[in-house]
Parts: C-alpha cells; sequence; structure tokens
C-alpha cells in the first residue's frame, strides 16, 4: 500500500486525522502515535473485549459496508453493555485483500457514525493486505465493583429480556434465500435497511440498560449466541439453572410471517439479537428500570436449583428444544460473542 494508498495516508483519510481524539473525555493520545493513551477514572475498572468479523462467515461479500462498520462496532459494545460498562476508547485492524475506497468510504461512515453517536473514540488500529475481516476492540469503565457479570444469578431471580428477539435469524435467512434464488434479485438493497436486514445488520447495543442494571441485577449477558446458548452461560457461571416460559418470551413481529415451530426455534437459537438477558431478584421493580432506559423488558422465566435449562409451554409441558445456539467452526455465516 504505497503512495497515496499507504497505510498512514488511508488511516488518515477514513478515520481521522492523527491524535484527532486527543480531546475526548478520558485520551490523552489517540491516532498517530505507537500506542493510545487512556485515563481511566479513579475507583473505576477497565472492560476490554474483542471481535472479529470475516467476510463469508459474519458478513455477506455484497453487504452495503456501512453497514458492516456499523455492525462490527455494535457487537463490540454489547458486549460492554453487558457488563454496565461505559465506552472509553476503541481499537479497528483492517484486513484488506485491496484497496477498495468506495467500500472504505462507506465502512467508516458507518463505524464512526455510530461511535459518534455512542460517544466512543476511535484511538488506534491496523491494516494488512489479506483475506477481509474486521477486528475490534473496545475499551469501557464501570465503577469499581460495580460491573455486571454472568455469575451471580441466585434460584428465584426472575429473568429478564430487553427488546424482542429472532429478527436476526430471521434476517439471516431471509438473506439466505434471496441469494440462494440466483442473481436476479439476489443483490441488496443499496441502504440495506429493509426490516430484515436492519435486524440483522443494524443491531443497537444496549448501554443505557447496561448501566441501569449496575446494583440491580445478580448476572447478565448479551444474546450473541442465542437465547438458550447465553442463558446456558450465565447459569453455568452462577451454578444454577432455568425455567424458561416460552409463551412469555418477546418475538420479533418479522416472526408471524413464518410457522410456530421455525419462529420458535430463531427466538430460541438463532443469535444475533444483542439484547440483553439478565438475573433480576424480585425486589427490584422492573417497570421503573423500563421507564428509565424506554425500552421493553419482559419476564421470561426464573432460576431453579440444579443445572437443568428447561423451556415449557403455556401449560406447563416441556418442549423439545433441537437448537441450542451459534458455533462459529459450524455456521456459514456465524454471530460475533
Amino acid at each position: 500500500m504505497a503512495g497515496s494508498d499507504s497505510e498512514f495516508d488511508l488511516i488518515q483519510r477514513y478515520f481521522g486525522a492523527p491524535s484527532a481524539d486527543v480531546n475526548a473525555e478520558g485520551v490523552r493520545l489517540g491516532i498517530g502515535d505507537d500506542a493510545a493513551l487512556l485515563a481511566v477514572a479513579s475507583g473505576h475498572e477497565l472492560a476490554v473485549t474483542v471481535d472479529t468479523l470475516i467476510e463469508g462467515t459474519h458478513f455477506f461479500p455484497d453487504h452495503p459496508p456501512a453497514s458492516v462498520g456499523h455492525k462490527a462496532l455494535a457487537s463490540n459494545l454489547s458486549d460492554l453493555a453487558a457488563m454496565g460498562a461505559e465506552p472509553l476508547g476503541a481499537l479497528l485492524s483492517l484486513t484488506l485483500p485491496r484497496v477498495d475506497h468506495d467500500w472504505l468510504a462507506g465502512f467508516s461512515e458507518g463505524f464512526l457514525a455510530l461511535a459518534e453517536e455512542v460517544g466512543i473514540p476511535l484511538v488506534g488500529g491496523d491494516t494488512n493486505r489479506g483475506p477481509l475481516a474486521i477486528s475490534v476492540t473496545v475499551l469501557g469503565t464501570a465503577p469499581a465493583g460495580q460491573a455486571l457479570r454472568r455469575a451471580g444469578a441466585r434460584p428465584g431471580d426472575r429473568l429478564v429480556v430487553s427488546g424482542a428477539l429472532g429478527g436476526a435469524a430471521f434476517g439471516l435467512a431471509h438473506e439466505t434465500a434471496r441469494r440462494a434464488r440466483g442473481a436476479a434479485g439476489a443483490t441488496l438493497p443499496a441502504d440495506a435497511r429493509e426490516p430484515a436486514c436492519d435486524r440483522l445488520f443494524w443491531p443497537r447495543a444496549r448501554l443505557a440498560l447496561g448501566r441501569g442494571l449496575r446494583n440491580r441485577a445478580r448476572a447478565a449477558i448479551d444474546i450473541s449466541d442465542g437465547l438458550l446458548a447465553d442463558l446456558g452461560h450465565l447459569c453455568a457461571a452462577s451454578g444454577c439453572g432455568a425455567r424458561v416460559d416460552w409463551p412469555a418470551v418477546p418475538r420479533d413481529p418479522l416472526l408471524a410471517q413464518i410457522p410456530d415451530d421455525q419462529a420458535r426455534e430463531y427466538a430460541l437459537g438463532g443469535g444475533e439479537d444483542y439484547e440483553l438477558l439478565f438475573a433480576l431478584p424480585a425486589g427490584e421493580s422492573l417497570d421503573l428500570l423500563a421507564f428509565s432506559v424506554d425500552l421493553p423488558l419482559t419476564v421470561i422465566g426464573e432460576c431453579t436449583e440444579g443445572d437443568a435449562v428447561v423451556v415449557e409451554d403455556a401449560d406447563g409441558r416441556r418442549l423439545d428444544v433441537t437448537r441450542a445456539g451459534h458455533d462459529h467452526f459450524a455456521d456459514n455465516m456465524g454471530n460475533t460473542d
């Protein structure tokens, strides 16, 4: 990448001039040096997470680059939300097969628009040549001892989920089917904002909810692998089991278009909805919390003794749920944790 397409020139052109974020809160030195310098406020802890998106595994080759940029950052921010952390800074590593200025312009637009919306500065990164892959590291802070964890849920706690589930899985099936029909109609709309695409490629990280759950929720996790898979992670960390009331699970309106058994599969095991699942003790007001974050919150069951995670229908009968969630080494289009 020589001349006008050097690594430095690409970073400056699409992701800001060196040290452009030096005035952001917590940033002492941003892009342009050997490393960023960030200040962590006294009495706070640092939360760090990284995700990688690979073309053909996490996004379609023809998908509008702005949505890829958005999703690359949003999936990481969702991890901060699950910890109740405030965004502090982000690092971006891009591996590119070639320099495609149109793609870079769209990608940076989507990435930086979300970064500005949530107030997280881009403080560094790297570019390399190779198969298209995007790695994002985000750093956040939480008051010492108040960060949310997967461990801590107790039998009798209510299990609560934000938003609605299954929309991203529906979107993936929709886009896969569109491509299977052949070239005619296989190309995405220019803005990729039809409902199915919107659920899959423009997720929203529930940062405000995560902050609101500090000192309220006993345990929390974001739904990236699928409701049951992530509930299993939370229960394993907490040393408890869970009962899920299937009729109570909030389903994306898109699922009304498909058979009930398929809707159940998408809502319980589809993944990539990036909603929050948390264990709330009986004394905490769910209505007050929902009002404070302006977001639907639904009780879907409770934590139980033992280690079994079961799903029951309206009559209390256990359902046979076959899909456990995403597996990076089994799915053609997988998730980002």
